[in-house]
């Protein structure tokens, strides 16, 4: 195989020719003048004894203005100055070199020139420091992106304050302002938020209706944002309106579904869990009925210290069928009875040991069993402590929490006297025993 000889390149239209001694980057005072960075050296005690073309043109100083005259301090600003000599001259005593170091040289014209500063010693023959070379990078493209890259971060923080101060505004106009005082009854209730970033789709509410009667529900509509929010909206309102007509829990439940219905013909359709229910106040203790639509079962937690679920057996999720089946259920609060009405952001938050690992029962998640263990270690507790206790372990689960809760809570006071007769668990016609299922 024969080898074939390329030509030799011709030289740059600009470059120098052959005979001149080789290209100019290859003169080291050339290449130290014109290097694309400033370079400085200096006697350990600051004085200047060289500086390149590129240094002085930054500045706007002639050599002899310089060399012999000025020391590297004195072309710091003030609070440079400072920083230099008490931190990175014996920073550099010690180390030998410094690299990276943000600071502002002082030009002839007075104008401030921001720089990164990478300095090294060279030694002398006996090790002493003989010579401190300092390299200095023009940092005006970069303190300009800095600068706008803050200006930047500082907006995305004022508009994340405005989303965060609009979605608490709007997240307080889907909530009752206070709940009502109803005599006989212990009334308690708590909102726990997971993101200041979005609004959530949980809601509550406890309102009078006629015969001397009281409406509540709590519910959940399904995701987040402004969409859940519009949704959490009609709910609340359709609720109330059709409780207004007719407070039966379970048709007020099948109008909701039917006014949700209509309106899922999108591509991001919407549900609803909820359970409502009509409290009818009595001289020794109140009525509750439940209706619920899909949404976790009712905490009840006796005066006895026992504690159970309270199941509406039946009840589908609102909005989803055209002819959902919700069924109620009711019974009778004694004095120091108390009903937990919760949203499952408490059930499904994420729970873990005291190791951090995640727990085992129920998919890592809290759970109602949990939750149960949670009640019985109340029972009997009055609706504010019941609730404060709730918010404290939501609290308690952390970021686990990711989603929001609702919580309310009705029971009557535990110092009303029971009936002699009647009123009693053994007399007849007296409130039933509660079994935990």
């Amino acid at each position: 195989m024969t080898s074939r000889a390329y030509p030799e390149p011709e030289p740059e239209p600009d470059g120098p020719e052959p005979g001149d001694g080789g290209n100019p980057e290859d003169d080291p005072e050339e290449l130290y003048e014109n290097i694309p960075c400033g370079q400085l050296s200096s006697f350990p005690g600051g004085r200047i004894v060289k500086v390149n073309a590129t240094l002085l043109d930054w500045l706007g100083y002639r050599r002899e203005e310089l060399v012999g005259r000025r020391t590297f301090s004195e072309l710091l600003g003030v609070g440079g100055r400072i920083y230099y000599e008490t931190h990175l001259a014996p920073l550099l005593r010690m180390q030998g070199r410094i690299g990276g170091i943000a600071l502002e040289m002082k030009a002839a014209d007075g104008s401030r020139l921001p720089v990164l500063v990478a300095a090294a010693v060279r030694e002398g023959t006996r090790g002493r420091p003989a010579l401190v070379r300092t390299s200095v990078f023009e940092a005006r493209d970069r303190r300009a992106y800095e600068t706008e890259l803050l200006r930047a971060r500082q907006e995305a923080d004022r508009e994340r304050e405005r989303v965060q101060q609009l979605a608490t505004t709007l997240q307080r106009s889907l909530l009752p302002p206070a709940l009502p005082d109803i005599p006989g009854t212990e009334l308690a209730a708590h909102y726990h938020t997971a993101s200041t970033d979005e609004v959530g789709g949980d809601f509550y509410d406890l309102f009078p209706v006629s015969g001397g009667r009281w409406g509540f529900f709590l519910g959940d509509v399904s995701g987040k944002g402004a969409a859940a929010a519009s949704v959490t909206s009609l709910a609340r309102y359709s609720l109330r309106a059709a409780s207004a007509s007719d407070p039966d829990p379970v048709r007020v439940l099948a109008n909701l579904n039917t006014v949700l219905e209509h309106e899922n013909h999108g591509d991001d359709p919407r549900f609803c869990t909820v359970i409502h229910g009509l409290l009818t106040p009595g001289e020794h203790g109140c009525e509750l009925t439940l209706a619920g639509g899909g949404h976790p079962p009712a905490l009840l937690m006796r005066a006895d210290g026992t504690a159970g679920y309270l199941h509406t057996p039946g009840g589908q999720l609102v909005g989803v069928l055209p002819d959902a089946h919700f069924a109620a259920t009711t019974v009778r609060l004694a004095p120091g009875d108390t009903l937990l009405l919760y949203t499952d952001g408490l059930t499904e938050a994420r729970a873990v040991h005291a190791d951090g690992r995640r727990r085992e029962r129920e998919g890592g998640r809290y759970g109602e069993e949990a939750l149960l263990d949670f009640a019985a270690g109340l029972a009997p507790t009055s609706a504010a402590d019941a609730v404060a206790a709730v918010g404290a372990l939501l609290e308690g689960l952390g970021e686990g929490v990711d989603d929001d809760t609702a919580v309310l809570a009705l029971g009557v006071p535990a110092s009303r006297k029971a009936p002699e007769t009647p009123g009693t668990p053994e007399a007849p016609g007296g409130p039933e025993p509660f079994r935990s299922p």
